[in-house]
């Protein structure tokens, strides 16, 4: 691994491209073959047990693997860090090979237990993969293990699967995991990027995406150490940026797997306008931040003012959390709420006293994309979107860029020339009041993707149902003026700012 020394790294097995590939084959054979995957974990644990897994609960599982089948030896072994006898073991895994290469390790006479998590995970096409972390972290966060200085790798999380989910899967020729951590964004990119490169301050989550990656069987990474751009070569651009960064806003930089060490949001805000810098013409930046929302402020503005020259972007603000309730959830994701009283009180004292020098009364958490473009006027919308979605949105962020270079393209008059299909899937609602002859309002909703409803009126209403690529806007229109006794030309000129609307947001799409 370009980068990295594991020297430093004892409780972890070598670097498979350094040290024993041929065992990390074997060893993933041996998993797959006791179908230690997701499907195979679920249809074990069922259901709940595999979501309390989630919740850094482990007694349903515990119950669940009380049998001494394969996959429940595997399961104790490396999701629950219970030690299982060595004899057990070897009639899954090539136990000595693994002992020798440091994934497992002997415990008193006769027993042996994981030194990482190894956590299964199903690729989007069906793949069976792994995602390895430390011990006690593949599940559920950290737990309120690790400090400034140990450098914890966390497994899979609910922002990192949401990433996943969010990325644009095009093929493309260079990708950048700024931040990899476990790996998961690394694992998915080399599955549509020939080049692949992944930094991480922590050499500790270098050396795990390697083993991520070899025992998913995924082509290798060009792994670099360092803060966030620090690694890459003067004039490197990219195709695809992804990033799920240390954004918690915190006074101090404590644990370094979720603390950005910068003031306020300014490591966010970094790594936005960093990342739009290296883009390639029509690439994407996908990132997770959060964001403060200051007294005399407005937010959207906040997040406007990060959006570098020449992208376009889209910030969607997912959740909102007073000052309070944000302290009190990673004091708590810190396990800081179970040690001393005081000791809390006075966490809980520097966080409020941090935000009111700020003058911060609430924090922000969403998704902000970004493409270059080479337009004259890029676009940049910022909106709250607190609702359900339905993932992957991939494809859909990619449509929504996609929407704006031909909305951009086609004036008034090219509108009313060009030809509309409804979106799958959209229904219409009529809501007012019972009995009552005229509805108060329409709304269209959608039923995949962002899931958005939006209000129309009759004039909207109509010309959305009859869209089906066949008739001109202008056409469908003067049917719609016909029908109502309203002037055409006047129908005309009011109606194209809705039907702009309308496939902006995913209702309608050019034929």
């Amino acid at each position: 691994m370009e980068g990295v020394s594991t020297s430093s790294l004892p409780t972890l097995p070598a670097a498979p491209a350094s040290g024993r590939p041929d065992v990390t084959a074997r060893l993933r054979d041996a998993l797959i073959g006791a179908s230690f995957t997701a499907d195979g974990l679920l249809e074990l644990l069922g259901a709940p047990a595999y979501a309390a897994l989630a919740r850094s609960e482990t007694v349903p599982a515990l119950r669940a693997t009380r049998e001494d089948s394969p996959l429940a030896v595997l399961v104790r072994l490396f999701l629950l860090q219970q030690p299982v006898p060595h004899t057990r073991v070897a009639d899954v895994l090539p136990v000595d090979a693994c002992l020798e290469s440091g994934w497992l390790v002997r415990v008193g006479s006769d027993e042996v237990a994981a030194t990482v998590d190894v956590r299964p995970y199903g690729g989007p096409g069906g793949e069976d993969w792994f995602i390895v972390s430390d011990l006690g972290c593949a599940v559920g966060g950290a737990s309120g293990i690790g400090s400034r200085d140990e450098g914890v790798v966390l497994g899979v999380g609910g922002a990192s699967m949401t990433l996943a989910g969010l990325t644009v899967r095009t093929p493309v020729a260079s990708a950048l995991d700024l931040g990899t951590g476990s790996g998961i964004q690394a694992l998915h990119a080399v599955q549509h990027a020939t080049r692949v490169t992944a930094t991480d301050l922590n050499p500790r989550a270098l050396h795990t995406t390697a083993l991520t990656l070899a025992l998913s069987g995924a082509p290798a990474a060009d792994l670099r150490e360092g803060s966030l751009f620090e690694p890459l070569k003067q004039g490197e651009t990219y195709d695809l940026i992804v990033s799920n960064p240390p954004f918690v806003i915190s006074p101090g930089a404590r644990l370094t797997y979720r603390d950005g060490g910068m003031g306020g949001d300014d490591l966010c805000r970094s790594v936005v306008q960093g990342a739009g810098e290296l883009l390639n013409e029509g690439g994407f930046a996908q990132v997770l931040a959060n964001w403060q929302h200051v007294e005399g402020e407005d937010w959207q503005d906040r997040l406007r003012s990060w959006v570098p020259r020449g992208c376009d972007a889209w910030v969607v603000q997912r959740e909102v959390q007073d000052v309070t309730q944000y302290a009190e959830l990673w004091l708590r994701d810190a396990g800081d709420h179970r040690g001393d009283p005081a000791e809390y009180q006075a966490l809980y004292d520097a966080w409020l006293d941090e935000f009111e020098a700020r003058k911060v009364k609430a924090v922000g958490f969403g998704w902000i994309t970004l493409r270059r473009t080479g337009s004259a006027v890029p676009s940049v919308t910022v909106e709250e979107w607190p609702h359900p979605v339905e993932q992957p949105l991939g494809d859909t962020v990619r449509a929504h860029f996609e929407r704006l270079d031909y909305l951009r393209a086609h004036d008034d008059a090219a509108l009313l020339e060009a030809h509309f299909r409804l979106a799958p899937e959209i229904i219409q609602e009529q809501v007012g009041l019972p009995g009552a002859e005229d509805p108060e309002h329409v709304v269209l909703r959608q039923h995949r993707g962002m899931r958005r409803a939006t209000k129309v009126d009759t004039v909207g209403a109509g010309f959305a149902g009859v869209c089906d690529g066949s008739l001109s806007a202008g056409r469908i229109l003067d049917a719609i003026a016909q029908l109502m006794g309203e002037d055409p030309v006047m129908l005309r000129d009011r109606t194209p700012a809705q039907i702009r609307l309308l496939v902006e947001q995913g209702f309608l799409e050019p034929a």
